[in-house]
């Protein structure tokens, strides 16, 4: 398998046993991330940690501790790297928003996802979410229909 970003959704499946993509998403984590590079970002790591500690969006929400104990044993892994801005970023990002035809609201999420990565030359990421679909230049894997 080659190497790429993992989404936050991917993260919260796995990270969540109440999930019923749970159990796909975690054996993606622990067979295939220590075989190649694999990255993140800043934004997803807080975004997951938002997300995985929301009473609204789990039933039995993750606490604090737990999210952030998740993400320190990814973060942690030798072939895991997070993806931080460089002094290319807003050029970058002004070049993925010209190829966009309306960018708006959330989607600046994966917008700023997208940049990064295309920032660093990874062109894969690790989803279920389609709206990276609008971002021609990426390859979209869904390890949870492998």
């Amino acid at each position: 398998m080659i190497g790429g970003v993992i989404d936050t959704n991917i993260l919260l499946y796995a990270a969540n046993k109440d999930c019923r993509e749970h159990i796909k998403a975690r054996e993606f984590l622990t067979e295939e991330c220590d075989k190649s590079q694999f990255f993140l970002t800043e934004g997803i790591c807080y975004e997951f940690l938002r997300v995985a500690t929301h009473q609204r969006v789990f039933a039995t929400p993750l606490r604090s501790d737990e999210a952030v104990s998740f993400l320190s044993t990814m973060i942690e892994m030798p072939n895991i790297t997070v993806l931080s801005a460089t002094f290319r970023h807003w050029k970058t990002l002004s070049e993925v928003l010209k190829e966009l035809h309306f960018p708006s609201g959330n989607l600046f999420f994966d917008i700023h996802t997208a940049a990064l990565m295309f920032e660093h030359g990874v062109s894969v990421i690790y989803t279920a979410d389609a709206d990276f679909f609008q971002f021609s230049e990426l390859q979209l894997i869904n390890p949870l229909s492998l």
